[in-house]
């Protein structure tokens, strides 16, 4: 039997794309269909390399065509990954793609210790990803990283002078930990703080990026208003502890994006040290603060739920040391930033099919 190109498309155009509920040929995501008698091969061009539903989609492609054309065809399909973006006549940050905040209501919560394996997680899967660590009171990125030493270097490029960003794993990083001993106190005023801010977004060299997290401070503070009248921002991950305490204070972040003069999408909430796993019981779990208080959270307040982080010591171990926790390769941790980064990855795509383009905003304070 003699199959042609219109015949693949009708076939797959009966395929859904699980998250943004479209077929995929409207959607665009077939390409470069190639048929050889009883074989046929093409792209699905998936939103981000984190896609948690790749298989599926994979799966659901050869058993429509199956169905359509005949069991006895060979499909062969090649998964190939565009990470999406809103972000559009931005002069600032032009080459990457989506930026994102990384909150917390609080200190304590471990959201650098989420940033910092977060993209360590998005990078396994492929992506290129870059931190800017924001908290210009207390960065910690340069002890996270194991590259407290290292000093960024300034380079001309077209009569601009650039910083390039000091990198490790794959990952591009900048912080003001670089800059200031970490023995010395930096006694930031507000307008001060935003200023620095501004020079790590606009005269860093950060390249092509299909992820930039921005680690802010705990609370909300200037650098805060800073960054959302300074670049326009894709969305913001809020991070927390099952703690009722810590919870009340997510909210207020969650608030503040939400305010109608900035306007930031949410992406969604981590629960982290949502249990405690020992060592030498790595199946038992123990809610020692509280068991659902992130995941209840995010339902009542209608945000997405990334995923639990387990209070693992080596979790712990790994900041210190300077190897985030992910990159030792245990299992258990593995898995949740995998999960977590393939969680983030999937709304960040949602969001950016689903809502208008990312724009910079004007604060009155």
């Amino acid at each position: 039997m003699h199959f042609t190109e219109q015949d693949i498309l009708k076939a797959l155009s009966t395929v859904e794309e699980p998250d943004l509920k479209k077929d995929l040929v409207t959607l665009n995501m077939v390409r470069d269909i190639r048929i050889n008698g009883t074989q046929v091969r093409f792209q699905v061009i998936l939103t981000t390399p984190a896609c948690p539903l790749k298989e599926k989609i994979r799966q659901d492609c050869t058993r429509a065509i199956h169905k359509h054309l005949g069991n006895a065809l060979l499909v062969e399909i090649d998964m190939i990954a565009e990470v999406t973006s809103t972000r559009s006549n931005t002069p600032i940050l032009s080459q990457v793609k989506n930026v994102i905040a990384v909150a917390s209501g609080k200190g304590g919560v471990g959201k650098s210790t989420i940033t910092a394996n977060l993209a360590l997680g998005l990078t396994k899967a492929g992506a290129k990803v870059g931190i800017l660590d924001a908290d210009i009171f207390g960065p910690s990125m340069p002890i996270m990283f194991g590259v407290e030493k290292e000093k960024p270097y300034v380079v001309e490029s077209n009569g601009k002078n650039l910083i390039i960003p000091i990198e490790k794993y794959g990952i591009k990083m900048i912080s003001m930990g670089f800059l200031a001993p970490a023995e010395n106190a930096v006694p930031w005023r507000g307008p001060v703080a935003g200023k620095a801010l501004v020079q790590f977004l606009a005269d860093t060299d950060w390249g092509e990026l299909d992820y930039l997290l921005i680690d802010l401070p705990p609370g909300t503070s200037d650098i805060h208003i800073t960054l959302v009248q300074t670049v326009p921002v894709t969305g913001a991950v809020i991070v927390t502890t099952p703690q009722k305490v810590a919870l009340a204070d997510a909210l207020k972040g969650v608030a503040m994006f939400r305010q109608p003069s900035i306007n930031v999408p949410i992406l969604g909430l981590v629960e982290n040290m949502a249990y405690f796993t020992p060592a030498e019981l790595p199946n038992n779990k123990y809610y020692i603060f509280g068991q659902n208080g992130g995941r209840n959270f995010a339902t009542n307040n209608v945000i997405p739920f990334l995923g639990e982080i387990p209070l693992v010591q080596s979790i712990r171990e790994g900041g210190d040391n300077g190897v985030p926790a992910v990159e030792k390769s245990e299992p258990i941790i593995e898995q949740a930033f995998a999960q977590l980064a393939q969680s983030l990855a999937q709304q960040v795509a949602i969001r950016n099919a689903t809502l208008e383009k990312t724009q910079k905003v004007n604060v009155k304070v």
